[in-house]
């Protein structure tokens, strides 16, 4: 089990190998962005981008799940406070295997709530080539280990 105390700034953790399908495109994009250059293949390739793309909120869920998958599900986590800033910096492809790296910028404890802190991370997407597909920054909130709680106040 991870805590809030786990998270020390500077800590990087690289994760993911989830692969990018043309099905999963076309499917998450009917249901939540139907814009043409999502879910159909042929008008897609007259767009701008010249061919099938991922939603970028497509992406965002990916790399949600990648986080859970590899570090959340085994925290003590307590959910986010939100978004910071998200940056599609280019279209995701079906094909494309996307990997995270997720980098703990800063950590804090609230006054109110003794009992979890809040950590802010960076989280980049790339793919099978390195190239950056989203960026974004968020913070999520842990609760503290009990065990040591208390020795962790001043940081």
């Amino acid at each position: 089990m991870r805590y809030w105390e786990d998270f020390t700034v500077g800590m990087v953790m690289e994760f993911g190998g989830y692969e990018v399908t043309e099905e999963e495109v076309i499917e998450f994009a009917t249901e939540f962005d139907p814009q043409s250059f999502h879910i159909d293949k042929e008008a897609a390739k007259e767009h701008f981008f010249g061919g099938l793309i991922a939603s970028g909120w497509h992406t965002g869920s990916m790399c949600m799940r990648m986080m859970v998958d590899n570090y959340l599900i085994d925290s003590a986590s307590m959910g986010s406070p939100g978004i910071e800033q998200l940056r599609w910096k280019q279209p995701v492809r079906p094909g494309e295997t996307l990997y995270v790296k997720a980098e703990v910028l800063d950590r804090s404890l609230p006054k109110s709530r003794p009992e979890l802190g809040f950590v802010k991370f960076s989280h980049t997407v790339l793919n099978q080539k390195g190239d950056t597909k989203m960026t974004m920054i968020s913070s999520g909130m842990f609760l503290r280990n009990p065990e040591n709680s208390a020795t962790e106040a001043s940081q």
